[in-house]
Order: structure tokens, then sequence, then C-alpha cells
């Protein structure tokens, strides 16, 4: 189908946000809506963390994200029979008609997120219209895409950004204006908020504005790589043509970003620190986590930066040998590659120096929290390796060319909850 205002000889397709049935939790089948929620799936990585989402409510999203069954087989029957034993007993009913969902994220600290969530066009690379900036372990998704099949669902939204601040920047903030279907704080102290536009001349409006536009994934990687593979199985048109997203216009609403951390399983800091010896200066600073961080960000202004902790203090490591970095970094890619720090950790420490492979799980963990990755060197015997995170506009040139990332390399937010809206494809 065409995008609204453009001819398929003329001009390329843009973003096509579709309007769909939203799933979601009937609030009083629940004990609230914010015990039914979860951070994304792949935020969710420690135990007690899916434990208390467990325990918060018996219809907790996490048990259909990350169900807990011993085979994968196991686990995703076991998520598909929860889906609709949930939807058999009206704990998630769909709405009546198909609607975009204006959905808010605001916190105390004065951070505002608005979007859209939609049902989007699933296109590759190639076609320009949706740019990735990391690559994907194919064993998750594989895990994602048989999750999916099973449960024949959406379960949760991905993240991905814009630059707009045109007609559907004004419909989202106009409906914001408005009482919204639903409003909940989750424990990490941020407000939800969800509204659906389904005017049809609205919806119209938005289909027109954004068939102009292209958008980069924010966070998310793995799950539209699920959703091309899915589209792929099915003969179009079908529902696996579109993927569940949450779709925000940075230029209206920027988003923060974060460093994705390392710990190294089986590496303890000392003898992480004699094999960099030479390759890297390394001084030793003995200050809290936030004063080191601080000099990881200066040193991080002049060059590729890391620190080092799981010994009870922290290493700083910068001005590399370029030697070292000439024999070590690809350079069949631009510059801005060449000399990201995720690019100098995986090609040259992971790879020469401490020859850990970035896929192997027994060896490597990537955490979001800065805080608890130094936690579990600590108590492990690992070597916990800490980044600076990259800027936006980094990220969205070299997606623009085509070239991805070393994978974790970065993390956008706030991400969406899970939980405040699903998408069901045989509604």
């Amino acid at each position: 189908m065409n995008s609204a205002g453009h001819s398929e000889a003329m001009a390329p397709r843009g973003l096509e946000l579709t309007p769909f049935r939203g799933l979601r939790y009937d609030p009083d089948r629940v004990g609230s809506l914010a015990a039914v929620t979860s951070p994304p799936y792949d935020v969710v990585v420690r135990p007690d963390g899916l434990h208390q989402l467990q325990d918060a409510d018996p219809y907790n999203i996490v048990r259909l994200i990350l169900p807990q069954a011993t085979t994968p087989s196991a686990r995703n029957g076991q998520a598909a029979d929860a889906l609709r034993h949930w939807l058999a007993e009206g704990v998630l009913t769909a709405d009546p008609e198909p609607a975009l969902y204006v959905y808010e994220q605001r916190h105390a600290d004065g951070m505002l997120q608005r979007g859209l969530i939609g049902a989007l066009r699933v296109s590759e690379p190639s076609e320009g219209i949706v740019f990735p900036h990391e690559d994907v372990i194919p064993p998750v998704v594989a895990e994602r895409a048989a999750l999916m099949r099973a449960t024949h669902a959406n379960l949760e939204p991905l993240l991905l950004t814009y630059r707009g601040n045109g007609t559907t920047a004004e419909i989202v903030d106009r409906t914001a204006d408005t009482p919204p279907l639903l409003a909940t704080t989750t424990e990490d102290g941020y407000r939800h908020r969800l509204w659906a536009i389904t005017d049809p001349a609205l919806l119209a409006r938005v289909r027109a504005d954004l068939a102009g536009h292209q958008a980069l994934i924010a966070d998310g990687h793995h799950r539209w790589a699920t959703y091309l593979r899915l589209s792929a199985e099915h003969p179009s048109p079908s529902p696996w043509d579109h993927g569940l997203v949450l779709l925000v216009d940075t230029v209206r609403y920027p988003l923060r970003v974060r460093a994705i951390h390392r710990l190294l399983h089986g590496l303890p800091v000392a003898q992480a620190l004699a094999a960099v010896k030479g390759a890297f200066r390394v001084r030793r600073l003995e200050t809290p986590l936030a004063e080191a961080l601080d000099a990881l960000a200066d040193a991080a202004c002049a060059g590729n930066a890391f620190l080092l902790a799981g010994d009870g203090a922290f290493h700083l490591l910068d001005h590399p040998d370029p030697a070292l970095l000439a024999r070590t970094i690809p350079t069949d890619r631009p510059p801005a590659w060449r000399t990201l720090d995720a690019t100098v950790l995986h090609s040259t420490l992971l790879d020469h120096v401490w020859h850990i492979p970035e896929d192997d799980p027994t060896r490597i963990a990537y955490i979001h929290d800065t805080a608890a990755t130094v936690r579990k060197a600590e108590r492990g015997g690992a070597t916990a390796v800490l980044l600076h995170p990259v800027r936006e506009e980094v990220v969205r040139d070299l997606a623009r060319q085509g070239v991805t990332m070393p994978r974790k390399s970065t993390s956008f937010g706030p991400k969406p909850a899970s939980g405040l809206v699903l998408r069901a494809l045989d509604l």
C-alpha cells in the first residue's frame, strides 16, 4: 500500500505507522497497572529483579516476555498458554477500534518523553527507512522469533526515533492535553500515561506527515530483526508485515544516551591490567564511582578511555598505543566508527589483548546499571569495563551510512514500559 501523498513510481516509501486494536490490562482485574508492567525483556537481567516482578502480580507481563520453564519450547508454550488464559479471563482486553497510542513518560527529575505507539511497516535497511545502528546476536533473534510465533503477538514495543517537529508532534502534544486512557507510576519513579487516537482525520494527517521521514532504532535491534525474519516467513500481505514500536520525535523530546558496560568473567582486574601494560596509559583512582566517571568523561574528550573496576578501586585506561590500534582496528569503516570506544574495546582489548569472544555469555555480560556492574565484578573476582556514552548524532550519522556499531554500544532511554499496550496479530 502506498504512503499518503507518495507515488510508488515517483518517491520512496517513508514511515508507515498503522493503527491497531491494542490489548490492555483491565485495571479491575489486576492489583494495579504499575504492578503488571516490566522493563523491556533485555533489561530484566537479574534473577532477583525477575522474581520481584513475578511476585508483584500474578499477571505481570514478565510472565509473557520472559517465561521461566526449563526448555525453550516449554517456555514459549507457557507464554502462549498464559496469554490465551488472560484473554479468556478478561485480564487483557482488546480496545474496540484500531488506534495509534500517544505514550508519555515523565519523571520528577524533569525528564519528559512523548511518542506514538503503532504497528510500523517492517522494512529492510536497504530501503533507507529504518536504520539499525548495532549488530545482533542470531540466537537471541531466533529465541524472540520462537516466542512471537508461539504467542502470535508483539508483546512489547521497541523504541525508534525520528527528527520531525511537525504535524505528528503537534497532534501528540494536543492529545496529551486531554484525559488519558490510563495513568500509573512505576517503582522507578516514572509516571506513564496513554491516550488513543482514533479520529480518521488525525490518523490521516499523521500518516501523511510520517511518510516523509525515516527512523533510527534506538532500542530493540533484536526485536526488529525478529520482525524482519517473521515477515519473510509469511506471504505478504499479512499481520507480520508490521511490528509494534514506540516512535519518538527527538527534535521535540531528546532521548538520554547512556553506555552499556561489560562484565568480564574469569578475568581478575590484576590480570586485565597486566595484559594492557604498555598498550594504554593506566592510572589508579582511589575515588568514589561518581568522581571516577567524571575522570572518564574528561579523558574521553581527548580520545579512547575506559574504567576498569572489580578490585575495590578504579583504573583509568587512556592514550592507547597508536601502533596497536593500527594493527587491530579494521580499516574498511569510516573514521567515526574506527575511533568509537566500543570499537577499540571489542577489536583491540577483547579480541587481541584479553582474548574474550564478545558472543560468549560465559565470559562476558552486558549490563546497563553502572553501580551494579561494579558490584558484580567485586563479588565475582571479575573485571568491570565502564564506558562513556556515545553522542546521538554520531549514532545517527553512522546508521545513515549503513554502518553498524559494535553490539550493545548504546542505551537510549527512557525505554517504554512493557505491559501498557500489546498487539495481537489475529485482531
